[in-house]
């Protein structure tokens, strides 16, 4: 751990003018051409620089000149690795990693308008993107962008490049459903899930979901009803198609992915989660994903060392 701590940055989606507003409020000042702590403080980016925000390129020149200037360090959110999956042919299926349909593409419109696919800047921010790590342990601090899980590290630390960092079979096979590596990168990037029991919901474009994320980080949901997360308010149907009031309370298995605090608290981004709602984590695990692509802040948590998460140390704009 450096001795001065670190600032943790949730998904910022292409919201450069939140992120200005937020580094001087951590005491992050431009000098030399980059935004510096005085102090000696390390900002730490959970991913999800890219998509949905009107500033692409404005967001990665400023973290980038952050993590060449060693202020600042990245990690791979699931919109990189979508990114490096599009610019990835893959030899077996003839296509691109994450195929070039009219749904991916609208899913990364707002990437491709400032840096067009196929250019110079495309290859070379791409190649960057590559250089991001899947996960951090810092010390006393483990963060990543969607869930912490041991198991599956221990499935893909193999795969990956000298700092935990993509590698083309990665990529490939992280990409083919039903292997392995497809399901560790789904979970560490997007987050485990739960069948819900002949229920389903219909997703903010109208597709039915039979599956829910999970709350992996609350060993205390061990049914379905309490660990799925499911929009407040969505309508619920059952197999045959009619109305139901509330999901099943079948058990689950409380599973590794809960984290143990004594290993040092998990931050991490994703979930869209809103700021009023934040109370719901505990000192072990904590969202730093307030939607600021949908209305919301950009936070930070700002660790000097503690071993459990305090509220009082969140910074948001």
């Amino acid at each position: 751990m450096a001795a001065a701590g670190f600032d943790v940055i949730g998904d910022v989606h292409g919201h450069a003018a939140r992120l200005v507003s937020l580094l001087p409020l951590m005491d992050y000042e431009q000098r030399d051409g980059a935004w510096r702590h005085p102090g000696g403080r390390t900002a730490i980016f959970l991913g999800d620089l890219i998509d949905r925000g009107p500033s692409q390129l404005e967001t990665l020149r400023i973290v980038r000149a952050m993590v060449d200037a060693g202020s600042a360090r990245v990690l791979l959110g699931n919109h990189e690795f979508n990114a490096v999956a599009y610019a990835t042919p893959d030899p077996v299926r003839g296509d691109y990693c994450r195929p070039h349909t009219e749904k991916n593409r609208r899913q990364h419109e707002a990437f491709l308008a400032e840096v067009p696919f196929g250019s110079p800047l495309h290859r070379s921010v791409i190649e960057w993107f590559r250089t991001f790590p899947l996960w951090l342990d810092l010390g006393g601090l483990r963060v990543v962008h969607a869930c912490w899980s041991d198991r599956h590290r221990g499935h893909l630390t193999p795969l990956l490049g000298a700092g935990d960092i993509l590698t083309d079979e990665a990529v490939i096979d992280g990409t083919t459903e039903g292997t392995d590596t497809y399901d560790a990168i789904e979970t560490i990037l997007k987050g485990p899930e739960i069948d819900l029991h002949g229920v389903s919901y219909r997703d903010k474009d109208g597709n039915p979901r039979h599956r829910a994320r999970r709350r992996w980080w609350d060993g205390s949901a061990t049914t379905v009803r309490d660990a799925a997360l499911v929009p407040a308010g969505t309508e619920l149907f059952g197999a045959d198609g009619s109305p139901v009031d509330e999901l099943c309370e079948c058990e689950l298995d409380v599973d590794a992915l809960v984290p143990d605090a004594d290993d040092g608290p998990v931050l991490f981004g994703h979930y869209w989660w809103r700021k009023k709602d934040a109370e719901e984590f505990g000192e072990a695990a904590r969202c730093l994903d307030y939607s600021v692509a949908r209305g919301g802040v950009l936070a930070a948590y700002r660790w000097s060392g503690e071993a459990r998460l305090d509220p009082a140390n969140l910074v948001d704009r």
